[in-house]
């Protein structure tokens, strides 16, 4: 069944909570897990349809006369009970939850779901690997109301990264307390939407981004990829902040599916509408 392909502009805000069950406690993982859960989640996907999957590992979506290219999905950090022993994360519960985002075609929802039904991973390197099946899919709703523009309030629910390009080409990354922080991520909302729609002038007339900070600062997290290889990156993203943001549906659904800022096929951006105790959404 071939749903992917070229890019569709029709798109719903799909992000589905996963629940994993690992085969045995403790299950011990990397600390570094965030490359071994996207290598995961490339694999699931090429099992249905290997032309996509490798689209999005070797190419991604480009904006016309750009070289920079989107996967357009991410993933946030796991939740279970754990401790760290060592570079290893001791996984000490048999319930272990994420959220993944895609940003694809309406008619990929069920496809997707049932995709990762009854599923098995593995999240390893050479020094451990532990075993899981996945327990439930759940297809989150739309936070997004039928407003063609509207302001909300977002929590990241992994490290966000922000970055400018140095003299040798690396990212100096940025913490939210960096005036440039919000024009790299509003810089990359914009570069994302342009590999995708046309128009970009008129739907980001009424966009806008700001930090809303907690009492305590933003954490900064350290995050290695590919650890212990020639190829090793190290990135580093920030949380405890949220971010208010205004600006089309369309574009906002884009944000939610796809991740604000750099390297969220590897699990960094990931970000959901944050709902106030009375349960209105802001």
């Amino acid at each position: 069944m071939i749903i992917f392909g070229e890019p569709i502009i029709l798109h719903l805000t799909m992000t589905f909570d996963i629940t994993l069950s690992p085969d045995a406690l403790p299950a011990r993982i990397p600390i570094n897990y965030s490359y071994c859960l996207s290598a995961a989640i490339y694999k699931i996907l090429a099992r249905a349809d290997v032309e996509y999957a490798a689209f999005l590992h070797d190419h991604g979506y480009h904006a016309e006369h750009s070289l920079k290219a989107f996967k357009l999905f991410t993933f946030s950090d796991i939740s279970v009970l754990f401790r760290i022993k060592g570079d290893r994360l001791l996984l000490l519960k048999n319930e272990v939850r994420f959220r993944v985002a895609f940003h694809l075609p309406d008619a990929a929802a069920s496809f997707i779901k049932g995709l990762f039904m009854n599923q098995r991973l593995s999240i390893g390197d050479k020094k451990s690997q532990a075993d899981f099946n996945v327990q439930h899919v759940a297809l989150a709703g739309s936070p997004l109301g039928a407003e063609p523009v509207r302001e909300v309030l977002l929590r990241p629910l992994s490290p966000v990264v922000a970055g400018v390009k140095n003299e040798r080409g690396h990212y100096d990354f940025l913490a939210p307390t960096d005036e440039r922080f919000i024009t790299r991520l509003m810089g990359n909302w914009r570069a994302k939407y342009a590999a995708l729609y046309d128009d970009t002038e008129t739907a980001f007339k009424d966009a806008a981004m700001s930090v809303v900070r907690y009492p305590n600062p933003p954490k900064s997290r350290l995050i290695t990829i590919k650890a212990d290889t020639p190829e090793e990156t190290k990135i580093r993203g920030f949380m405890n902040f949220r971010l208010k943001v205004r600006g089309r549906k369309e574009a906002l659904e884009l944000l939610l599916n796809a991740g604000c800022g750099l390297y969220n096929a590897m699990g960094c951006g990931c970000v959901s509408v944050e709902v106030e105790k009375n349960g209105d959404k802001n």
